[in-house]
């Protein structure tokens, strides 16, 4: 396909995770990227689950999620979360960043000491991906991710389960906005 349309494999690759990120096309690791729907899905949804469904769910668990982490983590979990907010911030590749982004609230969700955070951030994985990848079209907003996850990750640090709370609503609010802001951008376009 690089070849064909003589661009490097990178926009390529770039190309089928934003095609991925609105519903048009579906990977499979090994297989390859097949086209799921003609047109892209309505893009408030990822995958399976509505930005608001997701949204609530978010709300939910990984607020009080960091709240406990903030009293239950463990040296290891801070060591984690420390080296996937350096590896975040260095990083230039918007699916590794994805990846990155997904391993931390993951991470968060761990360090509760509440198997079961972990387990529905994990179980909507997928859809935080595809989540992270939209908003990502914001203009900065992955900069603005990183800075608002170091708040996060200084308040577990620091044992303070207040600020942590308060930190990750700040940053799910900011995630909401701005997919507020590309929705009704894209509604306008149309």
């Amino acid at each position: 396909m690089a070849q064909r349309h003589q661009v490097s494999r990178s926009v390529v690759r770039e190309a089928l995770r934003a095609l991925q990120a609105v519903g048009m096309t579906v990977t499979h690791t090994g297989k390859g990227t097949f086209v799921q729907s003609a047109a892209a899905v309505e893009p408030t949804r990822f995958g399976s689950y509505s930005a608001r469904d997701l949204m609530e769910v978010r709300l939910h668990v990984e607020i009080p999620a960091a709240g406990y982490a903030a009293v239950r983590r463990t040296d290891e979990d801070l060591l984690m979360l420390a080296g996937l907010l350096k590896r975040m911030e260095q990083e230039r590749d918007e699916a590794a960043w994805v990846e990155l982004d997904t391993l931390l609230h993951i991470t968060i969700a761990q360090a509760s000491g509440n198997p079961v955070f972990r387990r529905v951030i994990e179980e909507i994985r997928d859809a935080l991906a595809r989540q992270s990848t939209f908003v990502n079209q914001m203009h900065g907003r992955r900069e603005r991710s990183d800075r608002e996850h170091r708040i996060i990750v200084d308040a577990i640090a620091h044992v303070s389960p207040d600020k942590a709370k308060t930190a990750m609503q700040a940053h799910l609010n900011q995630v909401e906005t701005s997919l507020t802001t590309i929705t009704l951008h894209t509604s306008a376009a149309q």
